[in-house]
């Protein structure tokens, strides 16, 4: 991106729809904003950006890595997910959408203090927030249901997630204990009875004493 390190990024000066309109120009117009944004009044609505962020967490602008980590971080600070998913940069001027191939963050570091039930896990992203694993910012896994590999993610505020890499994963997994639910049922579980027959055992972790699932051990047969 050539702009000289004192001069100011604006969101209207990179690529975006052939039509950005002024919130607020007329009452009732239609906005292609944000879907649950409400812009405020002057806020340009700029369109899809040509910035991309890849599986790896690499921000890219205009098919080429941005070099400058400063740049990655500021973007990181005006991110905003909606209610249908999808990724936007929100200035107090401007906003506009990217794309993002899996989740915006990457979470490279882990950091504990404490034990068992009592612990406190925080991550570390790869822009160099901090946060704290809690009922707020909870731990999720999706499984792939061909591969049956995991896929762990950090939900953090406004819903924006990192995904854990793979060596943040299993420093999570060494942490882990098993937990079996009391008096929960799993759904399937239930015989013609009614009674529930799931014997399966939760794996996961304990943070600001919430426990998280990882994966369930099935019982051996």
């Amino acid at each position: 991106m050539n702009k000289s390190e004192n001069e100011p990024i604006t969101l209207s000066s990179l690529p975006a729809s052939p039509e950005a309109k002024p919130a607020g120009k007329s009452p009732g117009e239609q906005i292609n904003g944000p879907k649950g944004f409400t812009p405020r009044p002057g806020q340009v609505i700029c369109g899809d950006l040509d910035i991309r962020i890849d599986r790896g967490g690499v921000w890219h602008y205009r098919g080429s890595p941005i070099g400058r980590k400063e740049l990655v971080r500021l973007f990181a600070t005006v991110l905003y997910r909606d209610e249908d998913g999808d990724y936007w940069l929100v200035t107090p001027a401007e906003v506009g959408r990217i794309e993002v191939e899996d989740a915006p963050l990457i979470a490279v570091e882990l950091a504990l203090s404490g034990s068992g039930s009592k612990q406190i896990i925080t991550l570390r992203t790869n822009v160099d927030t901090f946060v704290t694993v809690d009922g707020d910012h909870p731990i999720r896994v999706d499984i792939d249901p061909e591969t049956k590999q995991p896929s762990p993610y950090l939900v953090m505020d406004g819903g924006i997630e990192a995904r854990l890499t793979r060596a943040v994963y299993y420093e999570l997994v060494s942490l882990g204990t098993e937990k079996k639910p009391a008096g929960e049922k799993k759904p399937g579980s239930e015989n013609h009875d009614g009674e529930n027959h799931d014997t399966g055992v939760c794996f996961g972790v304990w943070s600001s004493g919430v426990f998280f699932a990882l994966g369930t051990l099935e019982p051996e047969r």
